[in-house]
């Protein structure tokens, strides 16, 4: 199942298990906190209603982003000023997406009783699923690898 929910003025597309990094929220590390502003949710193509759907995350960290150097200047003004600044993140996993934890939890075990015959009637075709599932899985660490290299390059330039 998916969520996307907006925090900070931003909007994040979460599952059970992610991990993202959003602009400051208060607590601490090992804090829990419910993302309340979901605007959509569902899993696969089928789309859920989002009223009063909530999304629980813990705190994994309170961090600061880059550096981020301001310099002004005015030319033949002798008027230059240098200022940095870095900005305030939380590090958030995700832990569930909906109202409760148990309703979850016995909606998760009815799916794989639903799926297990299913793999035992056509054991041919649910091979390459399993597969695709896999590629999917190691789809969110090559996004992620992407994301930070970007910021590696930022540091090289300077």
């Amino acid at each position: 199942m998916f969520a996307i929910v907006r925090t900070g003025g931003k909007q994040y597309r979460v599952a059970p298990g992610d991990k993202i990094v959003v602009e400051k929220l208060a607590g601490e590390a090992g804090d829990s906190i419910d993302l309340t502003d979901v605007l959509l949710a569902g899993e696969g193509s089928d789309l859920k209603s989002t009223s009063g759907l909530t999304v629980a995350a813990k705190i994994v960290a309170q961090a600061k982003g880059e550096k981020v150097t301001v310099f002004k200047k005015r030319r033949r003004h002798n008027y230059r000023r240098k200022k940095g600044h870095r900005q305030q993140h939380t590090i958030l996993e995700i832990v569930s997406i909906g109202g409760k934890k148990a309703e979850k939890k016995t909606e998760a075990k009815a799916e794989k009783g639903d799926a297990a015959p299913a793999k035992a009637a056509a054991p041919k075709e649910a091979a390459p699923k399993a597969e695709a599932k896999s590629t999917k899985d190691a789809a969110p660490a090559k996004a992620a690898a992407k994301k930070a290299a970007p910021a590696a390059k930022k540091t090289e330039k300077k």
